[in-house]
């Protein structure tokens, strides 16, 4: 089933498809800026005095910091200086939060309890960027465009388009069926390439990999009863939750980078003078490929929503097209996109790297960044923890659950586990592509993968130390 979008959602994917089609049918102008501008005034019936909202969407669909006053005059030089987009990613647009103030209950305060913003009656949301989860849910549930995330492809054009650049997809494993079901990662490659990316190449690839540090870790630091583990490293709103929330607990979670990073990280060791952009379901993806210790593995992010209007855009069609199938990742690093599939996963690698363990492998999953803070608020009170393995997403259903994603979660969860039943490879220890990157990054033993740096957050391990 298809994902309905608010009114005004639908207008700012509107807006930003028209930027996609004049930026790449030619060199755009300020005046064809100013065009745009117009045709959304009219095309939605907004009012003079609603300009100055309209533009700062029109520079947050570029990239740009929002709240700029004036004329549309600067846009096009600060594209031509943007060499990556800036924090931060959830952006206020001023001018619109009065209805709100005006009534009893603001949508966007009663979707995040977690501190992601504040709500003030004099001023509507205030987000606090240090506390703030970046999970997504304020932008999704306000009906006004009060608060916007930045869409990170315009800046990304130029480099699509001149050949002296290798640019990569790294794609989710969540992709499965967001752009149609009739529409294969081999057919999706092949529009990738069309629209100036050297290749796709699949992060479940890279969870794959992770999945066996993960596994070699928890049998390390799982070695008696009450001691636990904290994963899953692929969702960096669970992360930043425990982190800033949990400090405690956070020496628990699991040093590993998310599969996301890992790609870029060891793409960029393989292709030095390479770019990388991460295609997923989320918002929060935007953030962590900004994060001061993660910077530089990850150079742009688009979203499955944004992915699906630049194809339109450019007419390119992907179910038409010939498809260039590659069979990179398992059917366990595959379903790392919906709940419970990391535990799966890492479960499989501990069965067969440690089947005599006294100490079982025993897993908790929770999904919503409600019931991760249920959970981990009881792992801090609770001694007689059941489980050993707790995997948190911030997401109901997991990454599938995204709010960029262009399916409902039930059809998501179910096209993601028939591409996982679709891979001929069952396990991370069948997939010899991992076996060829371990070489490519000189390690020898499997062991080692536990220690490798392109795969750690040095962060976590000094706190963990």
């Amino acid at each position: 089933m298809k994902k309905e979008l608010s009114d005004f959602q639908n207008q700012r994917m509107e807006l930003f498809k028209k930027l996609v089609k004049e930026i790449w049918a030619g060199e755009l102008t300020q005046e064809e800026l100013r065009e745009i501008l117009a045709w959304l005034q009219e095309e939605y019936d907004y009012q003079a005095e609603d300009l100055s909202f309209l533009k700062d969407q029109l520079r947050v669909s570029m990239g740009l910091e929002p709240n700029q006053k004036g004329e549309l005059s600067t846009e096009l030089a600060e594209l031509q200086e943007l060499s990556r987009i800036e924090k931060p990613i959830i952006n206020k647009v001023e001018g619109v939060c009065q209805p709100c103030i005006e009534e009893s209950e603001a949508e966007c305060d009663q979707a995040c309890k977690y501190e992601t913003l504040q709500y003030r009656r004099n001023q509507g949301a205030v987000i606090v960027n240090d506390k703030c989860l970046n999970c997504g849910k304020c932008i999704s549930s306000c009906p006004f465009g009060a608060l916007a995330d930045k869409i990170e492809f315009i800046p990304l054009v130029e480099l699509l388009k001149e050949s002296s650049t290798e640019v990569y997809a790294a794609v989710a494993p969540s992709i499965a069926g967001q752009l149609g079901n009739e529409v294969s990662l081999g057919q999706l490659r092949t529009a990738l390439k069309l629209l100036g990316f050297e290749d796709l190449v699949e992060v479940a690839l890279f969870a794959d990999l992770l999945t066996i540090k993960e596994a070699f870790e928890f049998d390390q630091l799982v070695a008696e009863e009450g001691d636990f583990f904290l994963t899953s490293c692929c969702c960096p709103v669970w992360i930043r939750l425990v982190k800033s929330k949990f400090p405690k607990l956070f020496a628990r979670m699991s040093p590993s980078v998310s599969p996301m990073i890992a790609a870029g990280r060891v793409l960029k060791e393989l292709y030095p003078e390479a770019k990388v952009v991460f295609i997923g379901p989320c918002i929060a993806k935007k953030a962590e490929a900004k994060a001061d210790d993660l910077a530089g593995a990850i150079d742009f992010v688009l979203t499955f929503r944004e992915l699906a209007e630049v194809l339109t855009a450019v007419q390119i069609k992907p179910e038409r097209l010939p498809a260039a199938e590659k069979d990179q990742a398992s059917f366990a690093g595959r379903v790392y996109a919906r709940s419970g599939g990391v535990s799966f996963a890492v479960k499989t690698i501990v069965n067969r790297i440690a089947p005599q363990r006294l100490i079982k492998f025993k897993a908790q999953k929770v999904a919503g960044t409600k019931e991760c803070q249920q959970l981990l608020e009881s792992l801090v009170t609770e001694q007689n923890l059941e489980a050993n393995f707790i995997e948190g997403m911030g997401c109901v259903g997991g990454c599938v659950g995204g709010p960029r994603t262009n399916l409902e979660v039930e059809a998501a969860t179910k096209s993601v586990n028939q591409l996982g039943e679709d891979s001929l490879i069952m396990t991370p220890f069948d997939n010899l592509n991992v076996v060829k990157i371990l070489e490519q990054l000189g390690i020898k033993e499997v062991v080692e993968v536990v220690e490798a740096d392109l795969l750690s957050r040095e962060e976590i391990k000094k706190t963990t130390n």
